[in-house]
């Protein structure tokens, strides 16, 4: 008698900001469409890896403003035990297809579409749950080093940073890409591949 190969776990971990995570997620999303994987959603600060860095000063500025959405989305995890995928999701379709810098009414509007009180606006400046924020942050940095951003994408444990990928695919090519993931955490010695980007966000 043969056993059933046991589905692999995904952990990812994202930043509401990074348009790169957000175009990776939705490739996982079809993937997890397609063959039923369980997807672990995590926040991961960009914030917060970049504090203490010497930063162009339009990169600052959005590093200022992204504390105010992981804040949020922790404090929805911590205070409600809230899934962070569905705001994810909702903050990521405004600011990025949707093109919006708003991010206090973007939140507002986020929190109203998943379903949370807007009493969660009030963690936007607060630090109460940084320490929870500092935590899932480094969960991803064990997994991968800091010499990364978002998206962090472990498979069954092993975790890449990427991949960073435009347009989302789709279909049997987002099954493909996902197969040779898989199939590259399974090398122990395996660390890194890369190329420039020559194209910017595709969102379809």
């Amino acid at each position: 008698m043969t056993s059933t190969p046991t589905a692999p776990v995904v952990d990812f971990w994202f930043d509401p900001a990074c348009p790169w995570a957000w175009m990776t997620s939705r490739w996982i999303d079809e993937v997890q469409a397609e063959r039923g994987i369980e997807v672990r959603w995590h926040v991961m600060s960009l914030s917060v890896l970049n504090e203490g860095r010497d930063l162009p000063e339009d990169y600052r500025a959005l590093m200022d403003d992204s504390w105010a959405a992981v804040r949020v989305i922790v404090a929805a995890q911590e205070l409600y035990g809230a899934d962070p995928k569905p705001l994810y999701d909702a903050l990521g379709t405004r600011r990025h297809p949707g093109g919006r810098h708003d991010t206090r009414a973007i939140i507002a509007e986020s929190l109203a579409e998943a379903g949370l009180p807007d009493s969660l606006l009030a963690f936007t400046d607060s630090e109460e749950y940084d320490p929870r924020l500092r935590a899932s942050t480094a969960e991803a940095l064990a997994l991968v080093g800091d010499e990364v951003g978002t998206p962090v994408v472990a498979i069954d444990g092993v975790g890449f940073f990427g991949p960073v990928i435009t347009p989302a695919p789709k279909g049997e090519q987002a099954l493909a890409l996902f197969d040779g993931l898989a199939l590259v955490t399974q090398v122990p010695g395996f660390y890194e591949l890369k190329r420039t980007r020559t194209q910017g966000p595709v969102f379809d």
